[in-house]
């Protein structure tokens, strides 16, 4: 139960307020709260992450020995993959994506491809990595490595680094001439 304030406070109280004029309004001004912001950005990033996990690989993508992946640019002869395959093409630059999340990792590889087509490096070593520090010990950037790459026009074939090069945490990429 709440106690009464003694006399003098109350007195206190009314005389510190004497001077004051009361407020004559018919509106209330309450102000009922803000809705929670929705996450408009996020649910894009989410959905574009998604579909971009679940589009399937180009059909020129195929699939060699076993679980090794490899890319020829439709019209290409198979020799050149071969090629690239057998190390005959000398490797000019690479790019390690340890430790990058899928959008980074994204951002770097086209920067990387762009600058290595402006340099005239045309055969890359792109490391992705075998996943082992990943949840669940899966290669996350592998296959997304793969799919971005398969998708770009300036690359005419790529295959699983041979062991000395990374294996298959790593792709053998080779670029158009400019």
């Amino acid at each position: 139960m709440a106690r009464k304030p003694p006399a003098d406070a109350i007195a206190l109280f009314r005389e510190a307020v004497a001077d004051a004029v009361p407020l004559v309004s018919d509106r209330v001004h309450h102000e009922p709260p803000q809705p929670r912001p929705i996450p408009r950005q996020r649910r894009r990033d989410e959905a574009a992450a998604l579909a971009e996990t679940l589009a399937p690989a180009p059909l020129e993508v195929l699939l060699e020995g076993g679980d090794e992946l490899a890319y020829l640019k439709p019209g290409l002869p198979r020799t050149l993959l071969r090629d690239l395959r057998r190390g005959r093409w000398v490797t000019q630059d690479q790019l390690d994506l340890h430790g990058l999340n899928r959008i980074e990792a994204r951002e770097m590889l086209a920067q990387f491809v762009a600058d290595s087509l402006a340099h005239g490096r045309r055969c890359l070593r792109i490391i992705h990595g075998k996943g082992l520090r990943s949840p669940g010990r899966e290669p996350v950037l592998k296959e997304l490595v793969r799919n971005w790459l398969a998708n770009r026009p300036e690359v005419l074939a790529y295959c699983q680094a041979r062991a000395a090069d990374g294996g298959a945490g790593a792709v053998i990429v080779l670029l158009k001439a400019l």
